[in-house]
Parts: structure tokens; sequence; C-alpha cells
């Protein structure tokens, strides 16, 4: 997914009102982001944000070899800093909200799967026993949790990281920006270029990976959006068989949807981020209903019919042009 932004690099421009237009633009958790914002002078925030996507991998990279994440999964005597406690609790509530669809302790599966990160030893046990985030608790700044089981916030951290940033710009008093972290986005106020809300696209699901194609453009205005999709990151085996990079932590295989992608519209982005996550495991029936119970929350999904036709389907007043 990306947004409809044609500047992507560090640029300062004068707007018609007189407020000065920043675009920043750059590469980070192996994936790329873009950030645009007004403001009423050259205010220059790229140190501070990059400082702040420093401080996320710090604590939540499970590639970084240094950060508190792989230090826990190592199995070390480490204390939980507020970034990682705050995430945490949010996994553990949509963990709740799914009926444990969303679970980041899927860690030794997606390793299994050769979809994780290389440094970590797979134990010789039934991986299972150490999936369940039910079985993993906060106690005085320690993770309590399975011995040699892997905690993975990869499914959600892109989304608290667009959270993080908005609400640092948001301190600097800017009202009008839109921060975009690997497809995951939030939105404040409107583009001064041309006084018009933030404008979004979804990109046509293709596995072929051809050039990309919008299926979608709509406006997102003071909203969080996420999408999950399977057609980008997936393996195929010597038959021909994909396996998408979604593990399903209750059957332990990866997903076999006919659900190509899920786009979610939230308040904020570490919740869409998640529930795009979940949702993807879920049949369109099951998402129907769960879109009935969670109305807070915005839902689009494309998905291949009965007859392998790609179809789509909206709930809770997803946002149109």
């Amino acid at each position: 997914m990306r947004y409809l932004l044609l500047i992507f690099i560090t640029v300062v421009s004068c707007t018609n009102n007189s407020l000065k237009k920043t675009s920043i633009s750059g590469y980070v958790y192996g994936t790329t982001y873009n950030i645009v914002y007004f403001s009423d002078d050259e205010l220059q925030l790229k140190m501070q944000i990059d400082s702040l996507f420093n401080v996320i991998d710090m604590s939540m990279s499970t590639y970084n070899s240094n950060s508190l994440i792989t230090k826990i999964n190592n199995n070390e005597d480490v204390e939980l800093d507020n970034h990682f406690k705050f995430v945490f609790n949010v996994s553990k509530n949509i963990f709740n909200k799914t009926n444990g669809y969303f679970d980041p302790s899927i860690g030794p599966l997606v390793n299994s799967l050769n979809f994780g990160p290389k440094n970590y030893n797979i134990p010789s046990v039934n991986l299972k026993t150490l999936v369940g985030l039910d079985k993993f608790n906060v106690i005085e700044n320690k993770l309590n949790r399975p011995l040699n089981s892997f905690i993975d916030f990869n499914a959600i951290a892109k989304g608290y990281s667009v959270d993080l940033i908005s609400n640092f710009l948001s301190t600097n008093n800017l009202t009008n920006y839109i921060v975009e972290v690997g497809g995951e986005i939030r939105s404040s106020g409107i583009n001064l270029d041309g006084n018009q809300n933030w404008r979004v696209g979804l990109d046509t699901p293709r596995f072929d990976g051809l050039q990309k194609e919008l299926y979608k453009i709509f406006n997102l205005k003071n909203k969080s959006m996420a999408t999950s999709g399977v057609y980008r990151k997936f393996k195929i085996d010597s038959l021909g068989n994909k396996y998408a990079h979604i593990i399903d932590p209750k059957t332990g295989y990866s997903s076999t949807t006919n659900i190509l992608s899920v786009t979610v519209i939230s308040e904020n982005c570490i919740e869409a981020d998640a529930f795009a996550t979940a949702l993807h495991l879920m049949s369109v029936d099951e998402i129907a209903n769960f879109a009935k119970k969670n109305n807070e929350i915005s839902i689009f999904i494309i998905y291949n019919d009965k007859n392998n036709e790609m179809k789509d389907i909206s709930f809770n007043n997803f946002p149109s042009i």
C-alpha cells in the first residue's frame, strides 16, 4: 500500500497560505518512510524523527542483535522500556479481541518457516507449547514468558512508530501532516497544497511482481490506516505452492486464505496495524461478524471468490472519494 504524494525527498516549499511544506523520506526497518508536514517556519525535524526510529529499533527490532527484544528472546534478564510495555499491552488487548488471531508470540513458528531473523536457534520441542500471548505477562518491568519462546512485534511496530512520530509532530504544534512507514499511515488536518483532504491509494494485489497499479483511492482524514497483504512477501516450494508470510497461530502454518489484502482504518495506527494482520487470518464471513462487534474500525478487503475472480467488500463506512 502507498499514499499519493509526489515528493519523496527532503524539500521545503511555500504554499499559497504562507505555511511551508516539508517532505522527508528515507529507509527504516527494511522499508521506506515518507512524512509531509506544514509549518509557519522552516521547521526541520528529520534528526529528531530519525532518533525516534532508532529508539523503536533498539526496543523492538528482532533483526537488531543489540535490541531489547533480541536480548529477551536470547533469555537475557533485562528491564523493559516504556515502548515495549505499551506495545505489549496493546498486543495483549488485540490478542483477546481477536480470539488469539493476533499473536506476537508466534516467533518460533515464523522462524521455523524461514520468514524471521536468523539470530534465533529454533528449540527442539513442540513449538506450539511456546506460543500463546496468554502465557506472557509483564511483572515489575520484566517479561514473564516460556523459556526459549520468541516474541515478535514486527506486525505492530510500524504502526506504533507512525503513532509515535505523529504525536511528536503534534507536540511541535503541527496540525496538517501525513506520516507513512512501510504502507502504514496516519493523517492530520488537510493537505494545504490545494486545500484538500489527504488522499491515499490501495495497490491492486498482484503476485506477478509487475508494475504497481492502484485499486482504490480515497480520503483519509484525521485517521490511521494499515494494510496486510499476502501478495508481496511469500515463498514458493518445489511444487509451485505459495506460502504467505502471515502465520496462523491456531494451526502453526502459513495462511491459505482466499483474502488478498485487508485494510483497516482506526483512530491510531498501532491498532490498525495489528487488526489488519489478525483479520487476514479470518474468512470473509468471520470478518463481517467481527466488524459488527467492532464498529469503531472500518475495514476493506480484496479477495478471490469461488471462481477465482477478484472482488472487494467494505464494512463500517470505509471511505471513498
